[in-house]
């Protein structure tokens, strides 16, 4: 097939069976560790294909994002504090709060443009961020241990254990996948994309392109909001950081290192971004003044990240 002699899709074929074997290849080899990592690995790549959505194809780049990692995260850890434990309980409130929040911020910044926009979906994360540093009963700067992870009710189905939780992620990863390339090649992506281009022209021709960008800010608070349920019910552990501006700076990394408006950009991102910073820290406390530069140079020379850099240059738009 012609799509596998891309190399950038090989890549991407080869990072997500890395994450289907690992469970059973990581304990052969004495490294059971690597299951943590990349349970860690997947988690983010839902998050930064959420964020790639409004901002790979729609051109809007919120530095707020992660605050829905912190709703989906706290609506799990706040509900097992009190006792409720229920996930047909935990996780539809989780993602209902997610996409409330989200059409609430999407409807107020999405009447800005530019740097403006940048800076209100910052300002509306972080009101959320220091809600949370002053929810005293609930851990404040030091987060909220959860005893219990969600409980579906059914015995074949628990995620207590390790394996069913790993594959419950790994399977929210192939659909935010999947959910990204029904949306991107729908009309729904193709006004995203042309709007993205000329927002002005696609109005110009009867199209609401607020309520489309609006629809968009929502699926995608909705996803990352799925992306932070599942991160509390994996680390058993919910704190404000997971909200914080610096861990949406970070997405933002993810999506741009692997290479914006592809599909599977965002997830070898995610990979690269969170495997390197393992290897660098393993080496040197200040591994960021490598890290940094590395960056740096993606940015001014690989354009397109490395899906751009992967990708055959008669193949490239």
């Amino acid at each position: 097939m012609n799509a596998l002699k891309n190399p950038a899709n090989m890549f991407t074929a080869v990072v997500m069976v890395i994450f289907a074997l690992t469970p059973f290849v990581a304990p052969a080899i004495g490294e059971t560790f690597y299951v943590t990592v990349f349970a860690r690995i997947m988690i983010w790549g839902i998050a930064a294909v959420s964020l790639n959505l409004i901002m790979g194809y729609g051109g809007l780049i919120s530095f707020g994002h992660a605050v829905y990692l912190g709703i989906g995260g706290y609506t799990v850890g706040i509900l097992a504090f009190h006792g409720v434990t229920n996930a047909w309980i935990q996780w539809p409130l989780a993602i209902g709060l997610s996409g409330l929040i989200a059409l609430i911020f999407g409807a107020i910044s999405l009447r800005t443009k530019g740097v403006y926009f940048i800076m209100i979906t910052l300002a509306l994360a972080q009101m959320i961020f220091f809600l949370s540093v002053s929810a005293e009963r609930y851990g404040s700067d030091d987060g909220l241990n959860i005893l219990a992870r969600s409980d579906f009710g059914v015995s074949f189905f628990s995620l207590e254990d390790k394996m069913t939780m790993y594959y419950t992620i790994f399977a929210f990863l192939v659909a935010s996948v999947l959910v990204s390339w029904r949306l991107v090649n729908s009309r729904f992506g193709n006004i995203m994309r042309a709007a993205k281009s000329n927002d002005a022209r696609v109005q110009s021709i009867g199209v609401a392109t607020y309520r489309y960008r609006l629809t968009a800010f929502v699926i995608a608070g909705i996803m990352c909001g799925i992306a932070g349920l599942l991160q509390a019910n994996f680390e058993r552990f919910v704190s404000p950081d997971m909200m914080n501006w610096p861990r949406s700076g970070e997405l933002i990394f993810m999506v741009v290192l692997g290479g914006m408006s592809t599909l599977f950009g965002p997830v070898t991102g995610a990979f690269v971004f969170l495997m390197l910073s393992e290897i660098l820290a393993g080496w040197t406390h200040h591994w960021h003044i490598i890290f940094g530069p590395f960056l740096v140079l993606v940015v001014l020379f690989a354009r397109g990240g490395i899906a751009g850099l992967l990708t055959p240059k008669s193949r490239r738009e």
